[in-house]
This record gives C-alpha cells, sequence and structure tokens, in this order.
C-alpha cells in the first residue's frame, strides 16, 4: 500500500464487532446446548478461524444477513477429527480452543501459520495438564497434540503472567470439571470471559482481595444465547490517533466496547490533551458500549512532559502499544513504554518492528528490552516492512498521513487478520480524498 500525507479526517465510522468478544462468543456458542445468534461478528480472519475450527467440530454455522446463527454441540457432541484444526494466525483461536479442547475425551490436534507457530503455548499447557489433559508441543509452541479427558480436576491457578487468554483457557476448561475451578489475576487483564459466561447460563463469581481477583466458574452444561458484540476499541484506536494527529479533524465511532479493561487508551489520548467526548453509554450483552467523539488538533497548552506508560497498564494497552508509538512521535514531550515484553511474542516481535519502522521514517526512538521511548519528531515518508503484523501494518499507514512524502507499507493486506475494511474505512474518511493506493509489486523491506 502506497499513502501520502492527507489534511483531515471526518465523518462517521461504524466498525467491525470486537475480535476479543467475538472469539469467545463462537466458542461458548459451539460448546451450548442449542441455537445460539451472533450479531456483528467480527469479519477479521482471526474470528474466521474460530468460526472454521468450531465447525469442523461439529458446530453448524449459519449467515443470516450480518448474524451468525450457531446450532451448539452440547457439552458431549464435539467430533474426533483425522486432521489438525487450523488456528491460522490466532492465538486466541488456540489458546481457548485448547482450554474446551482439554475437557473433550478426545485426540486433536491445533496448528497455525509459521507466526503463531512461533509463539508461547507452554503457559496454557501446564495449568491443563494439571486439570488432567495430556498436551504434547515443541518446546512450548504449536503445534498442540491434546488428549482430553473428562471430567478435569478443578484446580485453583494464580496467573504468573497477566494473560486473559490463560485465565480464559482455564476457565473454558473449567466447563468440564467435576466441581470449582478458580484463576486468580494478580494484574487485571481483560474480563470479555467471565462477563460472557453467565450469558450462556455458567454460574460463575468474583471475588477481589488484596493479592488480586479471584474468578471461579463451576462446571456443567451451557445454554444457548443471543449475542450483540461491540465495535472493537482496539480497531477504534487507529482512527482515534489518526484524528487527534489531524488538526480540524472530526469523526464519531458508533457503538464501541467501553470495558473499562480495555479502555486505557481513551485514558492516555484525554492526557494528552486530545479532546474526546463519550456518550448514548448503555449495556449490551454485559458490556458496556457508547459512542466516541474525537476533534483533532493536540492542545498545546498541555505540559511538556512524558507520558509513561509502565506496571499494571501495560495489560490494558498491549494491543495499542504499536498505535501509540506513532503518537508519541506528535507528543511534544514524547511517550515511553515499559514493561511489555509481551510485544515481543506478537505476531511478529513488535518492539524490533516499532523502533526499526519509526527509524526510517525519521522519529527519534530508543529501543529497551521490554519497551521503548519515542520523542517528539517530524516524519518523513519509508518503506516499512509490516513482518505480517496486522497491527505494524495499520499503526505506520497512520503515521503515513502525517508524513511528509510517499510511504509504502509492505505487507499491508496483514490488515485484513483483525480489520479486513480498514483501508476502505480510511478512504472514506480522509479529505481531500483518499491519497493512498494498493501497489502489487513492492518486496519486503
Amino acid at each position: 500500500m502506497k499513502l501520502n500525507k492527507i489534511e483531515k479526517l471526518n465523518g462517521v465510522l461504524k466498525l467491525p464487532g470486537d475480535k476479543s468478544i467475538s472469539h469467545r462468543a463462537a466458542i461458548l456458542a459451539a460448546i451450548a446446548g442449542g441455537v445460539s445468534y451472533l450479531r456483528n461478528y467480527s469479519p477479521s480472519a482471526d474470528c474466521t478461524s474460530t468460526l472454521k475450527c468450531v465447525e469442523m467440530l461439529g458446530a453448524r454455522i449459519e449467515r443470516q444477513n450480518e448474524v451468525i446463527k450457531i446450532t451448539g454441540c452440547g457439552s458431549n457432541g464435539f467430533t474426533e477429527l483425522k486432521v489438525a484444526l487450523d488456528c491460522g494466525n490466532s492465538g486466541t483461536t488456540m489458546r481457548l480452543l485448547a482450554g474446551v479442547l482439554a475437557g473433550q475425551p478426545l485426540e486433536t490436534i491445533l496448528t497455525g501459520d509459521e507466526s503463531l507457530s512461533r509463539r508461547p503455548m507452554g503457559r496454557i499447557v501446564e495449568p491443563l495438564e494439571a486439570m488432567g489433559a495430556m498436551i504434547s508441543s515443541t518446546d512450548g509452541h504449536a503445534p498442540l497434540r491434546i488428549f482430553g479427558r473428562r471430567p478435569l480436576m478443578p484446580v485453583k491457578y494464580r496467573l504468573p503472567v497477566a494473560s486473559a487468554q490463560v485465565k480464559s483457557a482455564i476457565l473454558l476448561a473449567g466447563l468440564f470439571a467435576d466441581g470449582v475451578t478458580t484463576v486468580t489475576e494478580p494484574v487485571p487483564t481483560r474480563d470479555h470471559t467471565e462477563l460472557m459466561l453467565p450469558a450462556f447460563g455458567a454460574k460463575i463469581t468474583t471475588r477481589q482481595y488484596e493479592d488480586g481477583k479471584q474468578i471461579s466458574v463451576t462446571g456443567g452444561q451451557l445454554s444457548p444465547a443471543d449475542i450483540r458484540i461491540p465495535s472493537d476499541i482496539s480497531a477504534a484506536a487507529f482512527f482515534l490517533v489518526a484524528a487527534a494527529c489531524l488538526p480540524g479533524s472530526e469523526i464519531r465511532i458508533e457503538n464501541v466496547g467501553l470495558n473499562p479493561s480495555r479502555t486505557a487508551i481513551l485514558e492516555v489520548l484525554t492526557l494528552a490533551g486530545v479532546d474526546i467526548t463519550v456518550s448514548k453509554n448503555r449495556f449490551e450483552g454485559g458490556e458496556p458500549v457508547g459512542d466516541i467523539l474525537v476533534k483533532g488538533g493536540l492542545d498545546p497548552n498541555k505540559s511538556g512532559k512524558p507520558i509513561i506508560l509502565s506496571g499494571n497498564i501495560i495489560a490494558n494497552l498491549i494491543d495499542e502499544a504499536p498505535i501509540l508509538a506513532i503518537f508519541g512521535t506528535q507528543l511534544s514531550g514524547g511517550l515511553e513504554i515499559r514493561n511489555a515484553g509481551e510485544l515481543r511474542h506478537k505476531e511478529s516481535d513488535r518492539i524490533t518492528a516499532i523502533c526499526n519502522g519509526l527509524r526510517q521514517m525519521g522519529a527519534s526512538i530508543e529501543e529497551f528490552e521490554d519497551g521503548f521511548r519515542v520523542g517528539k519528531s517530524r516524519l518523513h515518508g519509508a518503506q516499512i516492512d509490516s513482518h505480517g503484523d496486522h497491527r505494524i501494518a495499520m499503526a505506520f499507514s497512520v503515521a503515513a498521513l502525517f508524513a511528509d512524502g510517499e510511504t509504502v507499507i509492505v505487507g499491508a493486506e496483514s490488515a485484513a487478520v483483525s480489520f479486513p475494511d480498514f483501508y476502505k474505512r480510511l478512504a472514506e474518511l480522509s479529505y481531500p480524498g483518499p491519497q493512498f493506493s494498493l501497489l502489487n509489486d513492492v518486496k519486503s523491506a
């Protein structure tokens, strides 16, 4: 994709359904007994991988306009396969399905693409084996061969790292355990799983203690549900930053999920002086939802002190780190992210990808093992290798909108992993019109 500077963004934006919530809804619907309806399900490649996997396992999938109808298999209905389940590029698909498959009296194999095969899976193997499943892997990486057990043994497990996916894998396995399974998380993470489980009839309790939050689930059969999935705030983040950095911009993003475990991006932008208003607050399917209005132009009266993000807030911002790095180049005091070593184990080593890309665009940036520090910089166009990472591709596409000269994003098609219509939506909002076009002959930088 070739992109050039634009003047501003204006308009109303409707975004696809939240990826994290879509994954969970499809998996829970597949193990429920009966017919569930999922509205505004994410069209991303990752969430499509989840649908394909549960369909192979025996769930019946029907698409009715913008509604996904899933006839679940019930707790005992999955089909044993002679082929591997391909999770594509989706770590969420692999980790959450591993939790479910641990409780199935079947042998199954979970595999994925080259990028997914580099991501750590040992963190789910340990607790699931403690519950009675047997899982073989290649040094803690995919493919995973799972020998499930029914019933599983309930456990009390304290997360060694902040991970909503690990927490969710254990809670899903707990649905097939004989008793109560409890997960303790010292650092708060996304709570979409524990919010959605009651909608499918699961018995779940949460308690807050000084040393962390405890979430407990009781094993048992799920019932079907009708779920409306809010728009993805992680997708919204790219447009929020783009509008904030282009004076004169004004966009309204409708029906955005405002789960407190995901809204730190709004807090950071507000802290930096971005004019953001949230309205029409309500709840849908247990999740808080609202409309976000953002107006362009950073407040010149805000302090020039750097914004430093570290500690517990990082779990709330881990997906937004690439676009926040771009945002930092426009702040008078710059921006620093630390305690984010997890970024090195995403679809790419995002810390290195961010730093190398911004250096190519002329930014002042320092790389750390667990993060980076970026200073205010005037960006210029460059050829950027996305490393096949959707969030790197979209973040640098935003940078191109206020960089001098032409920027080429190699691997821009990777945006489809989470946001197939990203460039289309960007074009609709751009003034005086989209200054970018698709290229077919660019090789890796």
